[in-house]
């Protein structure tokens, strides 16, 4: 079994991990730069992001499972970037749906208490966990907090079985 987690976020990413080896691959979530009437913008590149499902659906024999950080707004969090979040959730969501791959979405508290049991809530805690647990994944620079946590969420799907 090969198992996905996703954090849906701009800054977020896709891990891939199963069998006994663990880790198998992690990727930043693929952003395209928009521009628009002399403004710049980020969103998610869907043909990128539907390719990476497809070439880990395509290589592999094996069922594959997935986990995505269920998304919900904040307070404090602008319209535009909640509606930003909330649509590349729903774009991990119709690419895995089109590919026929099982989604469980996973509250960030329940991933969090299962994974980052003793430690701080903060996102080098999470930085810390995947990398005591995929020693060899690239989370160096404090900006892979996304790959972490896609590392992490992928792990608890993992151990759900």
């Amino acid at each position: 079994m090969i198992y996905l987690g996703i954090d849906p976020g701009l800054a977020g990413a896709l891990a891939v991990v199963g069998g006994d080896d663990g880790l198998i691959a992690v990727y930043d979530t693929p952003v395209l730069t928009v521009t628009k009437n002399s403004s710049i913008r980020h969103e998610v590149d869907v043909i990128e992001s539907a390719n990476l499902i497809r070439r880990i659906v395509g290589d592999t024999s094996m069922r594959v499972s997935a986990a995505i950080e269920r998304v919900n707004s904040m307070p404090g969090q602008g319209v535009a970037s909640s509606f930003t979040f909330g649509k590349g959730f729903g774009i991990w969501l119709g690419i895995l749906a089109s590919f026929s791959v099982s989604v469980d979405l996973v509250h960030p508290t329940r991933w969090k208490k299962a994974m980052l049991d003793g430690m701080g809530k903060e996102k080098d805690a999470a930085r810390i966990r995947a990398k005591e647990l995929f020693p060899s994944a690239d989370l160096s620079l404090r900006k892979h907090h996304g790959r972490a946590d896609a590392l992490l969420i992928a792990e608890y799907r993992r151990r759900l079985g």
